[in-house]
């Protein structure tokens, strides 16, 4: 790094980023006379966006620089911006057609200030010579956010200390802000640039984001050889008389997944077999027959007779997935034992409220940290529930999903993602990746249901088979 000529990381940065500006000029009706404002911090974001000014400017944009400590604006940047045309002003325009965030970066804490809140919350109304609202791109990230866990402080009236951008163009690396917590719904549409890092760029990274591409190359492959016992058998322990559902839904996420054949045990087998008539069930796990992986919880119950059919289940030395009531019946500790006592990997998958049942406190606002303390505790895979899914390993990895929607927060979907992820592990899926594709098919399983209206948890089982296909 010491060997690049100083400014050169910023003005790889600034080039990148006005070109993703002048994208966006030309599709709101050209760059040549578009009306440009900067929001100049004191950092470097702010020299990013002086010099993305100064780019500009030199494409015939009227570029103005509204700078929030004068004083301490960025020098070069500054004299390049003038150099080129754009000039430093003391109020907004009235006609705007896109403002580029470069109030803080990387270094901010705490929020933005009440006057830099006010104004960028004033200017997202602003409008472009078109009459539609001004484009907002963020330097980075969007200023204010907290970038190491994606939180968002808010103001006494409940809006985001933070600028909401319509485009983040982040610079190296995407830092956690932009895929984790509230952040990144504040982050708009990503585009990362090329700045030259990836050479420093080594060691594991602190989150990773599952891609399309991950789930294709972790999917079991079918050959000329594969049958229904090759392929896996998982066996699903869910529902009971009082809840059929859960057990109808989660073996129909389980019979979505790779493996060849479903076992179900459990008191909702009349139900089962009706809706699934592949299935071969049972009564009770014990009776289940041999499997590769068992799924565990949703609609169970939490009486002893329910507790038997968790020690069962726990007692197989084979991958198992705990959801729901199972999650309930680990919080006494009575099953601690068979939990260390385990060869064989577990998943856990709470949402927040049973995070804190098991944790004795809510995830809180850095989830990553929130789900790794959890998976290390239970020596577990943890998948943390919410709209940017979290999995955590017991050795401190960490994969973020990307496709969460809030169609999913309604009742059963759980248990339709607990079916799919106990047949991606009995399909001989690591339990980390299992719970990664998981997450991620199920998000587009959500996201597929949703174009016919509103969703329900039979929906999105039925979601996944159209996507499942694009698999291959």
């Amino acid at each position: 790094m010491a060997t690049l000529p100083a400014g050169a990381l910023m003005h790889r940065a600034a080039a990148g980023l006005a070109r993703r500006c002048a994208l966006l000029l030309g599709d709101r009706g050209g760059v040549y006379g578009a009306r440009v404002l900067l929001l100049v911090g004191s950092g470097d974001n702010g020299g990013d966006a002086l010099y993305a000014g100064a780019h500009l400017a030199r494409r015939g944009v009227a570029v103005a620089a509204l700078l929030l400590t004068p004083g301490r604006a960025h020098a070069d940047g500054l004299a390049a911006l003038r150099a080129a045309g754009g000039r430093v002003v003391d109020r907004p325009p009235a006609v705007v057609d896109l403002v580029l965030d470069g109030i803080v970066g990387i270094g901010g804490t705490g929020g933005l200030r009440e006057t830099a809140e006010q104004l960028a919350a004033s200017l997202a109304e602003r409008c472009g010579r078109d009459g539609t609202r001004a484009t907002v791109v963020a330097v980075d990230v969007p200023s204010g956010v907290a970038v190491d866990t994606g939180h968002v402080p808010l103001t006494d009236a409940g809006r985001p200390c933070a600028v909401r951008a319509d485009v983040t163009v982040a610079f190296g690396a995407l830092k956690p802000a932009l895929v984790v917590g509230p952040a990144a719904a504040l982050a708009g549409q990503v585009e990362l640039v090329d700045i030259g890092l990836t050479p420093w760029l080594r060691g594991s990274p602190a989150l990773r984001v599952t891609e399309w591409s991950d789930v294709v190359d972790w999917w079991p492959a079918l050959g000329p050889a594969s049958e229904k016992y090759s392929r896996g058998v998982v066996g699903v322990a869910t529902g009971s008389a009082t809840y059929p559902g859960a057990a109808v839904l989660s073996v129909g996420g389980a019979l979505a997944g790779p493996t060849g054949l479903v076992r179900y045990a459990g008191g909702a087998r009349a139900e089962v077999v009706h809706q699934h008539p592949s299935v071969i069930a049972t009564g009770r796990v014990a009776d289940a027959g041999r499997v590769q992986a068992w799924v565990c919880g949703s609609g169970l119950g939490t009486g002893e007779e329910s507790a038997a059919e968790l020690r069962a289940v726990l007692a197989a030395p084979v991958p198992v997935v705990l959801d729901a009531d199972a999650l309930t019946l680990l919080v006494d500790g009575k099953l601690a034992d068979r939990l260390r006592g385990r060869d064989a990997p577990i998943v856990v998958t709470p949402h927040d409220r049973e995070y804190a049942r098991l944790c004795g406190e809510m995830p809180g606002e850095d989830r990553v940290s929130a789900a790794l303390r959890l998976a290390a505790w239970m020596n577990a895979v943890v998948l943390l529930k919410g709209d940017r899914t979290i999995v955590g390993t017991p050795d401190g990895r960490a994969y973020v999903n990307p496709t969460g929607t809030p169609v999913l927060a309604t009742g059963g979907t759980g248990d339709v993602l607990a079916g799919l992820l106990g047949s991606l592990l009995a399909g001989g899926l690591a339990p980390e990746r299992a719970a990664a594709a998981a997450a991620y098919l199920h998000g587009l399983a959500g996201r597929e249901a949703a174009r016919g209206g509103p969703v329900t948890a039979p929906d999105v089982a039925a979601a996944l088979r159209p996507v499942l296909a694009r698999l291959g």
